[in-house]
C-alpha cells in the first residue's frame, strides 16, 4: 500500500463517506485544486494524486512504453480506488485527465457514480467531420519546440493556455509548474497527450456526467465540449464565465458553483 500512496503522492482529506478524486491535467499537479476543494471539504472525503511523473509522484516509476496509452494512468486510479476501497467515487479530471476519467468508467463501469470533466478533448488534431483546433502541422510544430527547448516551450505556452494575460501571475504558475516536471517525461507525456485520439471512447461511457467548459478555451474550445456531450449519451454540457483552459484556477468559484450545482 504504501508503496502505491508514494507512487501517486497520494493526498486524503476529511472524513466523509462519499469520495471526491480530482486529478490534474498536463503539465500540472495536485496543487491546482487547492481554490476548488475548499468547496466540497465539509460534505465529501478528498482525493488528490499526482499522475505518475507528474508533481511529487515518484518519477522513478515512470515506464514510458507502459505510459504511451492514457489507459495505463485510468489503470492506476482503479488500483488506488481498489486498495482503498474507494466505491461510487465522484471523479473530477481537468483535460487529458478528463479522458482518463472516461477510460475508467469504460474499464470499470461500477466505479464512477458522476464523472465531471472540465475542459475535455478527445482528439486535438482536426478531421474532415471533427473540429479538434489543430491541424496536424499545428501539433507536429508544437511537439518539435517542446523537444528542442521545453524551457521556451513552457514560457510561450502557459499563456496561451490559461488566458487572462491581465492577471500573468496566473500564467506563471502554469510554467513554473511545467518547468518543476522532468523534461524527458514531460515530452513523452505530451506526445501522449496531443496525439492521441478517444473519440471512439466516448461512446461507451455510461456514468452521470458534467462537462464544463469555458467560455473562452484556446486549447479545447466550445465546438469540442459540445462533441464530447453529444458522444457521451449521460451527459449535460456547461458553459460558465471563465477565460482560459484552467478555470479551476482563473474562475474557481464559478468552476465549484457549476460542480456543486450539478451534483445537487
Amino acid at each position: 500500500m504504501n508503496h502505491i500512496i508514494r507512487r501517486n503522492n497520494i493526498k486524503i482529506f476529511g472524513d466523509c463517506e462519499q469520495v471526491m478524486f480530482f486529478v490534474h491535467g498536463y503539465g500540472c499537479d495536485q496543487s491546482m485544486w487547492r481554490y476548488v476543494t475548499p468547496t466540497f471539504e465539509p460534505h465529501y472525503k478528498i482525493v488528490l494524486i499526482d499522475l505518475v511523473g507528474s508533481g511529487k509522484s515518484e518519477k522513478e516509476n515512470y515506464d514510458y512504453d507502459r505510459y504511451s496509452d492514457l489507459r495505463s494512468y485510468a489503470e492506476d486510479i482503479i488500483e488506488i480506488c481498489d486498495l482503498l476501497n474507494f466505491k461510487d467515487i465522484v471523479y473530477v479530471g481537468h483535460s487529458v485527465s478528463a479522458m482518463i476519467g472516461a477510460l475508467i468508467d469504460v474499464e470499470k463501469p461500477d466505479l464512477i457514480k458522476d464523472l465531471i470533466l472540465i475542459g475535455p478533448s478527445p482528439c486535438y488534431v482536426n478531421d474532415e467531420n471533427y473540429h479538434g483546433g489543430f491541424t496536424k502541422a499545428d501539433i507536429d510544430q508544437m511537439l518539435e519546440t517542446l523537444d528542442s527547448n521545453y524551457l521556451g516551450w513552457s514560457s510561450t505556452m502557459a499563456p496561451v493556455i490559461m488566458g487572462n494575460p491581465e492577471r500573468p501571475e496566473l500564467a506563471g504558475e502554469l510554467e513554473n509548474s511545467f518547468c518543476q516536471n522532468d523534461p524527458k517525461i514531460a515530452k513523452h507525456f505530451a506526445r501522449v497527450t496531443f496525439t492521441g485520439d478517444n473519440r471512439s471512447d466516448l461512446k461507451n461511457v455510461e456514468v452521470k456526467s458534467l462537462i464544463i467548459q469555458s467560455n473562452q478555451d484556446a486549447i479545447a474550445g466550445i465546438d469540442v465540449g459540445k462533441y464530447v456531450h453529444e458522444n457521451i449519451k449521460n451527459s449535460e454540457f456547461v458553459i460558465i464565465d471563465a477565460i482560459g483552459h484552467c478555470p479551476h484556477l482563473s474562475a474557481p468559484k464559478a468552476t465549484a458553483f457549476a460542480i456543486k450545482n450539478y451534483l445537487n
